[in-house]
Protein backbone atom coordinates (compact mmCIF):
# COMPACT_ATOMS: atom_id res chain seq x y z
CA UNK A 1 0.00 0.00 0.00
CA UNK A 2 1.63 3.41 -0.89
CA UNK A 3 1.66 6.71 1.40
CA UNK A 4 -0.53 8.46 -1.03
CA UNK A 5 -3.22 5.80 -0.76
CA UNK A 6 -3.03 5.56 3.47
CA UNK A 7 -3.13 9.58 3.31
CA UNK A 8 -6.35 9.29 1.35
CA UNK A 9 -7.76 6.55 3.82
CA UNK A 10 -7.20 8.25 6.73
CA UNK A 11 -8.37 11.59 5.59
CA UNK A 12 -11.62 10.76 4.07
CA UNK A 13 -12.20 9.08 7.34
CA UNK A 14 -11.15 12.09 9.59
CA UNK A 15 -12.63 14.78 7.20
CA UNK A 16 -16.25 12.63 7.70
CA UNK A 17 -15.80 12.34 11.44
CA UNK A 18 -15.47 15.82 11.21
CA UNK A 19 -18.37 16.78 9.64
CA UNK A 20 -20.67 14.60 11.33
CA UNK A 21 -19.64 16.17 14.28
CA UNK A 22 -20.49 19.18 13.12
CA UNK A 23 -24.15 18.53 11.77
CA UNK A 24 -24.69 16.57 15.30
CA UNK A 25 -24.27 20.02 16.89
CA UNK A 26 -26.22 21.92 14.37
CA UNK A 27 -29.12 19.12 14.89
CA UNK A 28 -28.78 19.33 18.70
CA UNK A 29 -30.25 23.03 18.74
CA UNK A 30 -33.46 22.00 16.24
CA UNK A 31 -34.09 18.40 17.83
CA UNK A 32 -37.13 18.93 19.16
CA UNK A 33 -38.15 19.96 15.85
CA UNK A 34 -36.69 17.32 13.98
CA UNK A 35 -37.76 14.74 16.57
CA UNK A 36 -40.61 15.73 17.86
CA UNK A 37 -41.51 16.44 21.97
CA UNK A 38 -38.54 13.73 23.43
CA UNK A 39 -35.93 15.12 21.18
CA UNK A 40 -34.14 12.16 20.25
CA UNK A 41 -34.33 10.33 17.53
CA UNK A 42 -33.62 6.05 16.86
CA UNK A 43 -31.31 4.37 19.15
CA UNK A 44 -29.50 3.10 16.00
CA UNK A 45 -28.76 6.23 14.61
CA UNK A 46 -25.84 6.63 17.14
CA UNK A 47 -23.93 4.59 14.80
CA UNK A 48 -24.54 6.65 11.59
CA UNK A 49 -21.35 8.68 12.16
CA UNK A 50 -18.99 5.75 12.48
CA UNK A 51 -20.78 3.71 9.26
CA UNK A 52 -20.63 7.01 6.98
CA UNK A 53 -16.52 6.84 8.24
CA UNK A 54 -16.26 3.65 7.75
CA UNK A 55 -18.00 3.46 4.13
CA UNK A 56 -16.08 7.06 3.29
CA UNK A 57 -12.78 5.14 4.10
CA UNK A 58 -13.50 2.04 2.10
CA UNK A 59 -14.73 3.97 -0.71
CA UNK A 60 -11.36 6.56 -0.78
CA UNK A 61 -9.21 3.49 -0.43
CA UNK A 62 -11.19 1.23 -3.14
CA UNK A 63 -10.11 4.33 -5.47
CA UNK A 64 -6.78 5.16 -4.82
CA UNK A 65 -5.52 1.32 -4.54
CA UNK A 66 -7.25 0.91 -8.28
CA UNK A 67 -5.46 4.61 -9.43
CA UNK A 68 -2.07 4.13 -7.26
CA UNK A 69 -1.40 0.53 -6.60
CA UNK A 70 -2.73 -1.64 -9.40
CA UNK A 71 -1.35 -1.99 -12.88
CA UNK A 72 -4.50 -2.57 -15.51
CA UNK A 73 -5.12 -5.81 -15.93
CA UNK A 74 -3.53 -7.29 -19.03
CA UNK A 75 -5.72 -10.36 -19.97
CA UNK A 76 -2.88 -12.46 -21.19
CA UNK A 77 -1.78 -16.51 -19.89
CA UNK A 78 0.30 -15.72 -16.71
CA UNK A 79 2.59 -17.70 -15.49
CA UNK A 80 1.18 -20.39 -12.60
CA UNK A 81 3.94 -20.92 -9.54
CA UNK A 82 4.58 -24.73 -9.81
CA UNK A 83 2.12 -25.27 -6.04
CA UNK A 84 -0.48 -23.68 -7.78
CA UNK A 85 -0.99 -26.71 -10.70
CA UNK A 86 -2.83 -29.54 -10.67
CA UNK A 87 -2.14 -32.56 -12.22
CA UNK A 88 -4.31 -35.26 -14.26
CA UNK A 89 -3.18 -38.97 -14.73
CA UNK A 90 -5.41 -40.41 -17.17
CA UNK A 91 -4.60 -44.28 -17.13
CA UNK A 92 -5.95 -45.17 -20.29
CA UNK A 93 -6.23 -49.14 -21.66
CA UNK A 94 -5.06 -49.71 -24.98
CA UNK A 95 -5.21 -52.92 -25.82
CA UNK A 96 -6.69 -54.39 -28.94
CA UNK A 97 -9.99 -55.40 -26.71
CA UNK A 98 -10.38 -51.57 -26.41
CA UNK A 99 -10.91 -51.63 -30.33
CA UNK A 100 -13.88 -53.75 -30.10
CA UNK A 101 -16.90 -51.66 -31.38
CA UNK A 102 -19.67 -52.22 -28.57
CA UNK A 103 -19.59 -49.05 -26.57
CA UNK A 104 -21.90 -45.99 -26.96
CA UNK A 105 -25.64 -45.90 -26.60
CA UNK A 106 -26.14 -47.33 -29.92
CA UNK A 107 -23.70 -49.97 -29.42
CA UNK A 108 -21.53 -49.24 -32.88
CA UNK A 109 -18.46 -47.35 -31.24
CA UNK A 110 -15.25 -48.81 -30.39
CA UNK A 111 -14.33 -48.97 -26.97
CA UNK A 112 -11.75 -46.29 -26.72
CA UNK A 113 -13.51 -43.98 -29.17
CA UNK A 114 -16.29 -44.24 -26.59
CA UNK A 115 -13.71 -43.24 -23.82
CA UNK A 116 -11.84 -40.17 -26.31
CA UNK A 117 -15.81 -38.86 -26.08
CA UNK A 118 -16.20 -39.19 -22.11
CA UNK A 119 -12.78 -37.48 -21.82
CA UNK A 120 -14.09 -34.82 -23.94
CA UNK A 121 -16.78 -34.02 -22.06
CA UNK A 122 -14.80 -33.94 -18.94
CA UNK A 123 -12.20 -31.23 -20.11
CA UNK A 124 -15.14 -29.01 -21.28
CA UNK A 125 -16.70 -29.20 -17.66
CA UNK A 126 -13.43 -28.86 -15.24
CA UNK A 127 -11.02 -26.40 -15.03
CA UNK A 128 -8.78 -28.07 -17.50
CA UNK A 129 -6.57 -24.62 -17.33
CA UNK A 130 -5.19 -25.17 -13.94
CA UNK A 131 -4.32 -28.58 -15.09
CA UNK A 132 -0.92 -30.71 -16.19
CA UNK A 133 -1.91 -33.27 -18.14
CA UNK A 134 -0.20 -37.05 -17.70
CA UNK A 135 -1.08 -40.18 -19.87
CA UNK A 136 0.23 -43.55 -19.49
CA UNK A 137 -1.04 -46.09 -21.71
CA UNK A 138 -1.07 -49.60 -20.59
CA UNK A 139 -1.27 -52.89 -22.09
CA UNK A 140 1.10 -55.46 -21.57
CA UNK A 141 3.18 -53.03 -19.54
CA UNK A 142 2.87 -49.36 -19.27
CA UNK A 143 4.53 -46.22 -20.91
CA UNK A 144 4.12 -42.58 -20.09
CA UNK A 145 3.24 -41.05 -23.55
CA UNK A 146 2.48 -37.05 -22.63
CA UNK A 147 4.09 -35.94 -19.26
CA UNK A 148 2.93 -32.78 -17.35
CA UNK A 149 1.33 -31.32 -20.49
CA UNK A 150 -0.89 -27.92 -19.97
CA UNK A 151 -2.18 -28.47 -23.90
CA UNK A 152 -5.48 -30.57 -24.12
CA UNK A 153 -5.52 -30.95 -27.56
CA UNK A 154 -2.26 -33.05 -27.23
CA UNK A 155 -4.27 -35.62 -25.24
CA UNK A 156 -7.16 -35.15 -27.46
CA UNK A 157 -4.45 -36.18 -30.13
CA UNK A 158 -3.30 -39.09 -28.32
CA UNK A 159 -7.10 -40.07 -27.88
CA UNK A 160 -7.48 -39.87 -31.23
CA UNK A 161 -7.51 -43.58 -32.29
CA UNK A 162 -3.94 -43.73 -31.93
CA UNK A 163 -2.90 -47.50 -32.07
CA UNK A 164 -0.88 -47.82 -29.41
CA UNK A 165 -1.23 -50.98 -28.52
CA UNK A 166 1.81 -51.59 -31.37
CA UNK A 167 4.05 -50.41 -28.84
CA UNK A 168 3.33 -53.15 -27.00
CA UNK A 169 4.48 -57.26 -27.18
CA UNK A 170 1.49 -59.12 -27.25
CA UNK A 171 0.21 -60.79 -24.28
CA UNK A 172 -2.39 -60.41 -21.36
CA UNK A 173 -3.19 -56.85 -20.22
CA UNK A 174 -1.30 -55.72 -17.17
CA UNK A 175 -3.89 -52.91 -15.92
CA UNK A 176 -2.03 -52.58 -12.47
CA UNK A 177 1.43 -51.73 -14.29
CA UNK A 178 -0.31 -48.52 -15.40
CA UNK A 179 -1.48 -47.68 -12.11
CA UNK A 180 2.26 -48.34 -10.69
CA UNK A 181 3.19 -46.08 -13.28
CA UNK A 182 1.00 -43.34 -12.40
CA UNK A 183 1.69 -43.74 -8.99
CA UNK A 184 5.67 -43.49 -9.81
CA UNK A 185 4.66 -39.82 -11.43
CA UNK A 186 2.78 -38.41 -9.18
CA UNK A 187 5.12 -39.48 -6.00
CA UNK A 188 6.66 -36.11 -6.36
CA UNK A 189 3.92 -33.96 -6.63
CA UNK A 190 2.43 -31.75 -3.45
CA UNK A 191 -0.54 -33.82 -1.30
CA UNK A 192 -3.78 -33.98 -2.58
CA UNK A 193 -3.28 -32.04 -5.85
CA UNK A 194 -3.87 -35.15 -8.40
CA UNK A 195 -6.94 -36.48 -9.51
CA UNK A 196 -5.97 -40.22 -11.58
CA UNK A 197 -8.32 -41.10 -14.38
CA UNK A 198 -8.74 -44.74 -15.08
CA UNK A 199 -10.28 -45.63 -18.75
CA UNK A 200 -10.21 -49.16 -19.11
CA UNK A 201 -13.01 -52.00 -20.39
CA UNK A 202 -11.34 -54.33 -17.32
CA UNK A 203 -11.27 -57.57 -19.37
CA UNK A 204 -7.97 -58.81 -17.26
CA UNK A 205 -8.10 -57.05 -13.65
CA UNK A 206 -6.14 -59.53 -11.50
CA UNK A 207 -7.67 -60.02 -7.93
CA UNK A 208 -4.33 -58.92 -5.91
CA UNK A 209 -1.22 -56.67 -6.84
CA UNK A 210 -3.03 -53.15 -6.34
CA UNK A 211 -0.52 -50.59 -6.41
CA UNK A 212 -1.20 -47.99 -3.38
CA UNK A 213 -1.29 -44.65 -4.55
CA UNK A 214 1.16 -41.53 -2.82
CA UNK A 215 -0.18 -38.74 -1.00
CA UNK A 216 -0.56 -36.77 -4.09
CA UNK A 217 -3.85 -38.39 -5.25
CA UNK A 218 -6.63 -36.86 -3.86
CA UNK A 219 -9.61 -38.31 -6.43
CA UNK A 220 -10.00 -41.43 -8.46
CA UNK A 221 -12.39 -42.46 -11.01
CA UNK A 222 -12.55 -45.67 -12.51
CA UNK A 223 -14.82 -45.31 -16.13
CA UNK A 224 -15.61 -48.25 -17.54
CA UNK A 225 -15.82 -49.01 -21.26
CA UNK A 226 -17.62 -51.84 -23.00
CA UNK A 227 -21.11 -53.51 -23.05
CA UNK A 228 -21.07 -55.24 -19.95
CA UNK A 229 -24.17 -57.86 -21.00
CA UNK A 230 -23.10 -58.90 -23.88
CA UNK A 231 -19.65 -59.70 -24.90
CA UNK A 232 -17.23 -59.50 -28.21
CA UNK A 233 -14.97 -62.29 -29.61
CA UNK A 234 -11.42 -61.20 -29.58
CA UNK A 235 -8.53 -63.63 -29.78
CA UNK A 236 -10.72 -66.83 -29.06
CA UNK A 237 -12.32 -65.45 -26.07
CA UNK A 238 -15.42 -63.69 -24.77
CA UNK A 239 -14.69 -59.90 -23.83
CA UNK A 240 -17.16 -57.32 -22.08
CA UNK A 241 -16.58 -54.93 -19.49
CA UNK A 242 -15.99 -56.63 -16.30
CA UNK A 243 -18.42 -54.21 -14.20
CA UNK A 244 -17.63 -56.01 -10.78
CA UNK A 245 -13.92 -55.88 -11.29
CA UNK A 246 -13.95 -52.59 -12.33
CA UNK A 247 -16.07 -50.87 -9.33
CA UNK A 248 -13.90 -53.28 -6.70
CA UNK A 249 -10.14 -51.29 -8.26
CA UNK A 250 -12.52 -48.21 -7.44
CA UNK A 251 -13.37 -49.32 -4.13
CA UNK A 252 -9.92 -50.52 -3.37
CA UNK A 253 -8.44 -47.23 -4.40
CA UNK A 254 -11.28 -44.23 -2.61
CA UNK A 255 -12.46 -43.57 -5.87
CA UNK A 256 -15.78 -43.75 -8.04
CA UNK A 257 -16.84 -46.14 -10.67
CA UNK A 258 -18.37 -44.85 -13.41
CA UNK A 259 -20.00 -46.84 -16.50
CA UNK A 260 -19.12 -44.72 -19.34
CA UNK A 261 -20.17 -47.05 -22.11
CA UNK A 262 -23.66 -45.18 -22.82
CA UNK A 263 -23.34 -42.11 -20.59
CA UNK A 264 -21.16 -39.20 -19.96
CA UNK A 265 -20.14 -38.54 -16.41
CA UNK A 266 -22.31 -36.83 -14.07
CA UNK A 267 -21.48 -33.50 -12.65
CA UNK A 268 -22.05 -34.39 -9.19
CA UNK A 269 -19.09 -37.14 -9.69
CA UNK A 270 -16.42 -34.73 -11.24
CA UNK A 271 -16.71 -32.36 -9.22
CA UNK A 272 -16.00 -34.57 -6.19
CA UNK A 273 -13.10 -36.26 -8.05
CA UNK A 274 -11.90 -32.88 -8.73
CA UNK A 275 -12.49 -31.03 -5.71
CA UNK A 276 -9.98 -28.27 -5.48
CA UNK A 277 -9.97 -26.34 -8.57
CA UNK A 278 -12.50 -24.60 -8.74
CA UNK A 279 -12.08 -23.25 -5.52
CA UNK A 280 -8.41 -22.28 -5.91
CA UNK A 281 -9.58 -20.15 -8.42
CA UNK A 282 -12.76 -18.71 -6.33
CA UNK A 283 -10.34 -17.79 -3.70
CA UNK A 284 -7.44 -15.94 -5.06
CA UNK A 285 -8.62 -12.80 -5.50
CA UNK A 286 -5.96 -10.09 -5.64
CA UNK A 287 -6.30 -6.28 -4.20
CA UNK A 288 -7.89 -5.05 -7.38
CA UNK A 289 -10.81 -7.07 -6.69
CA UNK A 290 -10.63 -6.50 -2.71
CA UNK A 291 -10.22 -2.59 -4.12
CA UNK A 292 -13.61 -3.32 -6.53
CA UNK A 293 -15.70 -4.64 -3.06
CA UNK A 294 -14.49 -1.66 -0.91
CA UNK A 295 -15.47 1.04 -3.49
CA UNK A 296 -18.97 -0.71 -4.24
CA UNK A 297 -19.76 -1.13 -0.53
CA UNK A 298 -18.68 2.00 0.17
CA UNK A 299 -20.91 3.92 -1.84
CA UNK A 300 -23.77 1.30 -0.94
CA UNK A 301 -23.59 2.47 2.39
CA UNK A 302 -23.28 5.73 1.60
CA UNK A 303 -26.48 5.70 -0.40
CA UNK A 304 -28.60 4.01 1.38
CA UNK A 305 -27.96 5.53 4.75
CA UNK A 306 -30.06 8.75 3.64
CA UNK A 307 -33.07 6.89 2.90
CA UNK A 308 -32.86 4.67 5.98
CA UNK A 309 -32.91 7.67 8.15
CA UNK A 310 -35.23 9.40 6.25
CA UNK A 311 -38.19 6.20 7.01
CA UNK A 312 -35.98 5.02 10.29
CA UNK A 313 -34.48 7.58 12.00
CA UNK A 314 -38.03 8.62 14.10
CA UNK A 315 -40.72 7.64 14.98
CA UNK A 316 -42.26 10.83 15.11
CA UNK A 317 -44.44 12.49 12.82
CA UNK A 318 -43.99 16.02 11.81
CA UNK A 319 -46.98 15.45 9.86
CA UNK A 320 -49.96 13.92 11.15
CA UNK A 321 -52.51 12.67 8.48
CA UNK A 322 -55.74 14.87 8.33
CA UNK A 323 -59.12 13.11 9.30
CA UNK A 324 -62.26 12.80 7.73
CA UNK A 325 -64.05 15.82 9.50
CA UNK A 326 -60.94 18.23 8.67
CA UNK A 327 -61.18 16.55 4.84
CA UNK A 328 -65.03 17.66 4.67
CA UNK A 329 -64.36 21.43 6.35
Amino acid sequence: MTQETIFITVGAAVLVLLAEGIHARRIRRVRHLAFGPGGRPAAWTALVPFARSIAAAALAWGFATLIFDVTPKQHRLQARAEGDWRHLVLVLDVSPSMRLEDAGPEKKQSRKARARDVLDSMFSRVAIGQYKITVVATYTGAIPVVTDTTDSEVVRNVLDDLPMHYAFKSGETRLFDGLEEAAKIAKAWPKDSTTLVIASDGDTVPPTGMPKMPPSVSGVLVVGLGDPVQGSFINGRNSRQDVSALRQMALRLGGTYHDGNDRQVASDVLAEVTTGAEKESVLQLTRREYALLATALGALILALLPLALQFLGSRWAAVRPMGRRARAA
